[in-house]
């Protein structure tokens, strides 16, 4: 694409309203202004949020991952869109440059279908768990990836268009996943640049009461949905140990084999297995699809 044209959603449940506002101020104080901007109130409704953004409100949570097909819906609509940044409703661009960049990695790369930005608190700390590969030790450095992060990060509409949408059954947790593993066995590139800031407060996914639910369940679900079926049992049950090692609340681990159960037992929404070379083009990568 020449020139890509970007359009802005965030996600909110309504409890953060001045951040949300913060939020949009640093969107509108970019020197690379969007094409749209677009607001969800998942479930809830909308303070006035001034001109030039599209507020749409929800009657219900559809979550993280149907509240995002909603915006991507709304977007896709205007028909001036050709790259959508999601952001999360308590995050900050305090650089003003992060959508020129944006802009011009599209521009350079036709096959460049997700672009992940680094998170980092109001110190310049990023966790662990927000940088998108198994060697975290440093979030500066860039490069391809097989994942990325759900709370700041560019999505190419061609590329949705052909490899699809949010998986909307998964709720939360690991929809990014699902989203890059399609990208990747379509031939998309997934891309992590760290020059790409959101300011965003120090969290723990652990604070949502259904999380290791939903962690478990999604993450069963994904190994079904799109992994070989000799990765399969491999995949989960290298993630099964991983989980027995590292949590350390009873309650949650009941939770955690709770959503296990659920995943092996309920619908995952159809199934796609990548194909063996993507395998081995995420093994190259750094993250084979059995961690």
């Amino acid at each position: 694409m020449s020139v890509p044209r970007l359009g802005v959603a965030v996600l909110t449940m309504g409890t953060r309203p001045a951040e949300l506002a913060a939020l949009l101020e640093s969107v509108a104080g970019q020197r690379v202004r969007p094409a749209r901007v677009v607001v969800v109130g998942n479930g809830c409704a909308l303070p006035d949020l001034g001109d030039g953004v599209t507020a749409v409100e929800l009657p219900e949570n559809l979550g993280v991952a149907g509240g995002r097909n909603v915006a991507i819906d709304e977007l896709r609509a205007f028909g001036d869109v050709d790259v959508v940044v999601d952001l999360d409703d308590d995050g900050l661009l305090v650089d003003d440059e992060v959508f020129t960049r944006l802009r011009d990695h599209y521009a350079a790369d036709e096959r460049l279908g997700v672009v992940s930005f680094r998170i980092a608190d109001a110190t310049g700390a990023t966790q662990r768990r927000h940088v998108p590969r198994l060697r975290a030790g440093d979030p500066m450095r860039g490069g391809e990836v097989t994942t990325f992060l759900g709370g700041g990060h560019a999505l190419s509409m061609r590329m949705l268009d052909e490899v699809g949408t949010w998986p909307g059954h998964f709720f939360f947790t690991h929809e990014e996943t699902d989203l890059a593993w399609r990208a990747l066995d379509a031939g998309w590139k997934v891309v992590y640049d760290p020059e790409l800031l959101l300011q965003h407060p120090k969290t723990s996914p652990a604070r949502h009461a259904v999380y290791y639910r939903m962690t478990a369940r999604n993450r069963v679900w994904l190994a079904r949905r799109h992994l070989p079926l000799p990765l399969v049992p491999v995949y989960l049950g290298t993630w099964l140990a991983l989980t027995v090692a590292r949590v350390r609340s009873p309650s949650g681990l009941r939770a955690w084999f709770g959503g296990f159960r659920e995943g092996l037992r309920t619908d995952c929404g159809g199934r796609r297995p990548m194909r063996w070379r993507t395998v081995w083009h995420m093994s190259r990568l750094g993250r084979p699809p059995i961690i």
